[in-house]
């Protein structure tokens, strides 16, 4: 039987019911590079091995989200293989993503070998290498990791990006080369950064004013920014937007304005410290709501596990709902097959899913649940309640045996009354096995 990520479920049932970071559970992210694109905010991420002891770091993921608390994940959407020329696996560190022109551009740094470029048709991939090399590579040093990428007002595109030092080149209209002609073979060098910079730069624009957010001196390391009335700076330094802490060892920035609220993302640790006590570079995403001054400062925020992020929106569980789309689980991971796409696996009893916010309507209500499972085994069960891990049993359903692995089957339960109004909705898995029960797919309700 494995050993569950996060503490058992109900022996924490009074702390989980109500947390929200780190925002990911099912896997080790970090690195966040949020987008918001039309109604939905695009999360992009590093992502830590189960086994990490240093930074074991091979591809790149992606999860979507348009209430800010349930998020949805897509698996895998690019890795280091997506680049011909580089000859490690290993090194898919920080980077963000930004669309022009209906072409999604991935900016992604490979340690000790630049930054490379790939561009899809979809914020979803396929991510494709246009050009075969390095867009910035500055051979006579391993400075060229964590890119950030702004489109100006005018058109304009610039890319910062260094540890420990500062970098800017500006982007030709087809985001996959600099222009030559700025700065020094197209890179202007920062001699005069914010005096506590120390990685991850975030650059974006807000208002008249331009912001470079980035992860302080380490270690540990706070959020700081500095503004200025220019993209190419100079930056004046303003005040921590998350002060340095024990509670974490690294961080990077990613912030974003979303229905009209502001949020910076972070990476920490509070995922693995859940199991142990010891440092392994096993981190986890985790976001904070801002507030902007009238003079365009950003008043600073306490540590992410002190925040609670307030839903943007109902879930519609009438609709096609992904098993994958979670607000927090216990216990879980995810897997993505060729097939099926991504699906919630290591499924043991006790494990859980909390989805919040569905609404399942004013009228004529919920009656039935239906979910789709695969197992070799004749024993397991969803068990589902409402508002609370401990809440109301509203109905169970029984999966039982298949026919194997990846066998899918839609299996069905009513529920004990007809359910309307928002809830939170817990799906917790029953089993009396000492092994993974069941695989899950996706779920839905329908009306009485």
């Amino acid at each position: 039987m494995k050993k569950s990520i996060l503490l058992p479920a109900f022996a924490a049932a009074t702390v989980i019911a109500v947390a929200q970071n780190p925002i990911i559970q099912t896997k080790y992210t970090a690195d966040p590079a949020p987008y918001v694109h039309g109604d939905t905010v695009y999360l992009y991420t590093t992502h830590d091995e189960d086994y990490a002891q240093n930074f074991e770091m091979y591809d790149w993921l992606l999860y979507t989200s348009t209430d800010m608390v349930n998020w949805t994940d897509h698996g895998a959407v690019a890795s280091t293989k997506d680049f011909k020329w580089h000859s490690r696996d290993n090194g898919a560190w920080a980077l963000q993503v930004i669309e022009r022109d209906g072409k999604w551009f991935m900016y992604c740094p490979l340690h000790g070998h630049g930054i490379g470029v790939l561009v899809a048709d979809s914020p979803y991939g396929p991510f494709k290498d246009p050009i075969g090399e390095p867009i910035v590579w500055q051979r006579e040093h391993w400075d060229d990791i964590d890119p950030t990428v702004w489109i100006d007002d005018d058109g304009q595109a610039y890319m910062y990006w260094g540890n420990p030092n500062l970098y800017c080149a500006k982007l030709n209209r087809d985001m996959t080369s600099i222009d030559k002609s700025f700065g020094t073979n197209g890179v202007m060098k920062h001699e005069t950064r914010p005096e506590d910079y120390q990685e991850g730069p975030w650059f974006y624009k807000r208002g008249k004013y331009y912001y470079l957010a980035y992860a302080s001196t380490c270690c540990p390391e706070g959020i700081s920014y500095g503004m200025s009335k220019s993209p190419l700076g100079p930056w004046k330094k303003q005040n921590a937007i998350m002060g340095r802490t024990p509670k974490t060892r690294g961080n990077h920035p990613g912030i974003i304005d979303y229905k009209g609220h502001s949020y910076v993302f972070g990476l920490n640790y509070d995922l693995f410290r859940r199991i142990s006590d010891l440092h392994a570079e096993r981190r986890s995403v985790g976001v904070a709501e801002i507030q902007y001054a009238k003079d365009g400062t950003i008043a600073e925020v306490p540590y992410f596990d002190e925040h609670h992020i307030q839903p943007l929106g109902v879930l519609d569980p009438y609709k096609r709902v992904e098993a994958e789309t979670i607000a927090w689980s216990d216990g879980l991971k995810t897997r993505k097959d060729e097939k099926t796409g991504v699906y919630v696996t290591d499924i043991n009893d006790g494990d859980f899913i909390k989805v919040a916010n569905v609404d399942f309507g004013s009228q004529m209500g919920a009656k039935t649940f239906k979910a789709q499972v695969a197992s070799m085994y004749r024993d397991g069960r969803i068990e589902l309640r409402i508002d609370d891990l401990n809440g109301r049993v509203i109905g169970v359903c029984e999966v039982n045996c298949t026919g194997g692995h990846l066998k899918w089957v839609t299996r069905e339960c009513h529920l004990t009354d007809t359910l309307s109004g928002v809830h939170d909705l817990y799906l917790i898995f029953r089993s009396s096995l000492k092994t993974e029960a069941f695989d899950f797919d996706w779920w839905t309700v329908t009306r009485g």
